[in-house]
């Protein structure tokens, strides 16, 4: 039994990412969920991996060029994820633990060095930590957590496979 071939797999991954972008941004301009700095650090990596995968569509590398995508998208996946599962954790610390908020990521862009601003926003805050929406009982970073992994699967999968 034939595989699908990398290029239509990356494009598929490609449309996913699409998917996963359109919910978050329905989520956050339709239902008026803001994300936290995490969040967006997570749409990023989102992001990355999809314009890798839509750049090995085009591409349609051979099995070299395959790899190297491969390898960047699972890079993403895994910074993505390992965002996620900060997020995660942050959810099942006690509020009073963690830090009451942070400015603004604009704000931070404008004042703090880049090395300070990933400080802080991996550090998390309060608002990193409050569930404010779920579906079959998992929060937003959760699901999060999932895709990033299925995205690691996927680019694991793409990396391993044999022609």
């Amino acid at each position: 039994m034939a595989l699908a071939n990398p290029r239509s797999l990356f494009l598929l991954a490609f449309l996913g990412c699409l998917a996963l972008m359109g919910g978050a941004l329905y989520l956050e301009h339709g239902v008026g969920l803001n994300p936290c700095p995490l969040c967006i650090v997570q749409r990023v990596f989102v992001i990355l991996f999809g314009l890798v995968c839509l750049v090995a569509a085009i591409h349609a590398p051979q099995r070299t060029g395959q790899r190297v995508y491969s390898v960047l998208a699972l890079l993403f996946a895994i910074g993505g994820g390992a965002t996620a599962a900060r997020q995660v954790w942050l959810q099942s610390v006690p509020p009073e633990q963690l830090e009451a908020c942070l400015p603004s990521l604009e704000f931070m862009m404008e004042a703090l060095p880049l090395q300070e601003i990933v400080s802080l926003v991996f550090h998390g805050t309060a608002d990193c930590a409050e569930v404010t929406w779920t579906l079959f009982g998992l929060s937003l970073p959760e699901w999060s957590l999932l895709a990033f992994v299925g995205m690691g699967l996927f680019a694991l999968f793409q990396l391993l496979r044999r022609r």
